[in-house]
């Protein structure tokens, strides 16, 4: 019977089962992995699209990162309410994973740079396209991912009948492992993509490719869905819980605004001036539900570190050595779904049953306190990478001083310089480096930054007699006239093989090891004649120096903050399993998600408002923010009082209870044990099965 019609509800139709499973929940599972990879790996190369593609610097692609991460996480409410009050579960997937699938193609057609590409240079020639693209597509998968967050599990869900309560869970564990399955092999297979060169006219990056994969994991998941259309138990609308809450506290504000003279009595509880309209129990499970959601106010920090991994951690990889497991330039992302996956049965099996062996009271909040600070811990090593990175960059002239830099090309002989009043003595191919005013002539350009994506920017300086051409791969230094520098040219890590050719036709190959982020000017000598052994007197001298500290170094910062996540977020929504009503549940986890959008504005506010020059220092600065919420919020949770949902909501049910609703005098904040002791910060009231996965 219908707890709020009061009448008989149409019984779940027994589908197709194998093993005692229903057959639709394989395309439920395979729906949630190409989704979640379709998500996973379309934001593991997001930022750097930002970046390398679209040109913007790193607050604003951390920005437009996490504006976007934001909306992913607040339109899961208008899912919820679409889909409870309006669609139903199933046309709300359909029709939202349709604008999901739109937009990850959107997305991946924006960056196709020949589509503008007029004079096929391989840069795009009307960027306003381009961006306008990305945002549209940007914010359609928003809507879409968000949308259908809070609906596919509880879809899952309905295919069970009311006696298969081990195979639902069972079931969750399923799902849970494919949205881990999905974003590891996602992080890793996506920057693979990138890394690839792709185009009609001028090869670049591929992030078309990219992203197209994604987009096609993506339409694959629609289809699956589809497919199992005949096979699944579907549940008419009944109406937003969450509209209904939102309207009982909207009621309750008002109201107690129009009698807020001295005239009125008091309340025990501001909820309590909803009674003239709804009845005791809902206001009893509103009241429930605000205990925990006060609660969440602190939570938002977490996130907002937790989320930097995807901006922020990845902008850092880039400027480090990367000859690692992997060529591409943020392979540690992969370590995250790794670490979940070994790290859940770790603490669930060992350290958890460890911890309450030696008799600790390790609860819930206790739990989430410890996440918080692991996570400002991986903040505190990033801060000191920062530190160690920020010591190899090169040192460039500033204010009214310019760097002239002197290079003898004479053989066998040393000269001598005179700059500013110093003499230097410079040997054969021996460089020295000088500041002097501004008003001095330089003959050629230093590059002026570090080389990005942890290529090298290579020239040569022809020396020789005559006219050299020089190429490598693909790209040219074009025509190279004698005593002149060629430009510029990005050269990737490893031996790159340098071709140069006279006007004759005479070809010398230069080979050339090369590591991350470097910059060298060759200096082809007067001496250089074509012949076996030419490339014997080309002299490499480095104007900056390769990135020296490894990525490795970052193991530690994923290690932290993946150990904080599975603390955090595995208790977090545990916790508010057991302390919601049966019926509010799902008004908990929009609030969780809420967290995760509310983080990521966070990230918005201090980026913008600290206006730090060092990222070292916003490092340590999102690293304090932390602790001191962490210590808020361990305050909090020294005087919340756990409660049994269910014991409260059997007051009203009880027969014997008329009194006590009339009253409202139950103990909305404490349950007693049997000697009347209040029971504070002791036990979790570990209801459901623990979620095995935190990606959401």
């Amino acid at each position: 019977i219908s707890a709020e019609k009061g009448e008989f509800e149409k019984p779940k139709k027994k589908s197709a089962s194998i093993f005692g499973y229903p057959i639709s929940i394989f395309f439920i599972v395979v729906n949630e992995f190409c989704e979640r990879f379709s998500y996973y790996g379309m934001r593991a190369v997001l930022v750097l699209y930002f970046k390398y593609f679209l040109g913007w610097d790193d607050d604003f692609a951390t920005t437009i990162y996490h504006t976007f991460a934001a909306l992913c996480y607040l339109t899961p409410i208008l899912g919820a309410i679409v889909a409870d009050s309006w669609l139903g579960k199933f046309k709300t997937i359909i029709y939202l994973s349709i604008v999901y699938a739109a937009g990850q193609v959107i997305l991946a057609v924006s960056a196709i740079h020949d589509i503008t590409d007029t004079d096929r240079d391989g840069t795009p020639d009307n960027m306003t396209f381009h961006i306008s693209l990305s945002m549209v597509g940007l914010l359609l998968i928003a809507l879409g991912t968000g949308g259908i967050k809070p609906c596919v599990a509880a879809f899952g869900g309905d295919q069970f009948q009311d006696h298969q309560e081990k195979q639902r869970g069972t079931f969750f564990s399923i799902f849970y492992l494919s949205i881990n399955a999905g974003s590891l092999l996602s992080t890793i297979i996506t920057p693979v993509l990138r890394a690839q060169e792709c185009g009609i006219h001028k090869q670049r990056e591929c992030y078309p490719l990219a992203f197209g994969v994604p987009a096609a994991l993506m339409v694959v998941a629609l289809i699956v869905f589809i497919v199992g259309s005949g096979m699944y138990t579907k549940t008419a609308p009944q109406g937003n819980i969450m509209v209904k809450f939102c309207r009982c506290v909207g009621f309750a504000i008002k109201n107690r605004f129009r009698h807020r003279s001295s005239a009125y009595p008091k309340r025990e509880h501001w909820m309590d001036w909803a009674e003239e309209k709804y009845d005791k129990l809902l206001i009893a499970q509103v009241k429930m539900v605000l205990k925990v959601l006060f609660l969440y106010i602190p939570l938002p920090m977490f996130w907002a570190l937790f989320d930097q991994q995807g901006s922020r951690w990845t902008l850092q990889a880039t400027t480090m050595n990367g000859d690692f497991v992997m060529t591409d330039l943020s392979p540690l992302q992969t370590i995250n779904p790794i670490l979940i996956l070994v790290l859940v049965p770790i603490m669930d099996s060992l350290i958890y049953p460890l911890i309450a062996k030696c008799n600790l009271n390790f609860t819930a909040l206790k739990r989430m306190t410890v996440g918080m600070f692991l996570a400002a811990l991986a903040f505190v090593c990033a801060g000191l990478i920062q530190l160690q990175i920020d010591e190899t960059l090169p040192k460039f002239p500033s204010g009214a001083e310019a760097q002239v830099k002197f290079i003898n090309m004479i053989e066998g002989e040393a000269i001598s310089v005179n700059a500013g009043g110093h003499v230097y003595e410079l040997k054969p191919f021996d460089v020295r480096e000088t500041h002097t005013d501004t008003h001095a002539q330089v003959c050629f350009s230093d590059i002026t930054a570090k080389p990005e994506k942890g290529a090298n920017s290579i020239r040569f300086l022809n020396g020789w007699t005559s006219k050299l051409n020089v190429t490598v791969g693909e790209s040219s230094f074009g025509d190279i006239v004698a005593n002149n520098m060629s430009v510029y040219v990005s050269v990737g890590q490893g031996e790159p093989q340098f071709k140069i050719m006279d006007a004759s036709g005479n070809e010398c190959v230069f080979t050339q090891s090369l590591g991350f982020g470097s910059s060298y000017t060759n200096v082809i000598p007067p001496t250089f004649a074509f012949g076996e052994n030419c490339a014997a007197s080309i002299r490499p001298i480095m104007d900056i120096s390769p990135n020296s500290v490894h990525m490795a170094l970052q193991i530690p910062q994923y290690f932290l903050m993946t150990a904080g996540e599975v603390v955090f977020s595995v208790t977090g929504l545990e916790f508010a399993y057991s302390q919601a009503p049966s019926n509010m549940k799902s008004v908990l986890q929009a609030g969780w998600l809420l967290t995760v959008a509310f983080g990521n504005i966070i990230v918005l506010i201090v980026a913008e408002a600290a206006t730090l020059e060092e990222q070292w220092a916003e490092y340590i600065l999102f690293a304090s923010l932390l602790v001191v919420v962490c210590v808020i919020f361990s305050v909090m949770a020294y005087f919340y009082t756990y409660i049994d949902p269910m014991k409260i909501e059997a007051q009203f049910a009880h027969p014997d209870s008329d009194e006590l609703k009339r009253k409202g005098s139950f103990d909305k904040n404490k349950v007693h044990d049997p000697h009347g002791k209040q029971r504070k910060d002791s036990d979790s009231s570990r209801e459901g099965d623990r979620a095995a996965e935190t990606k959401m």
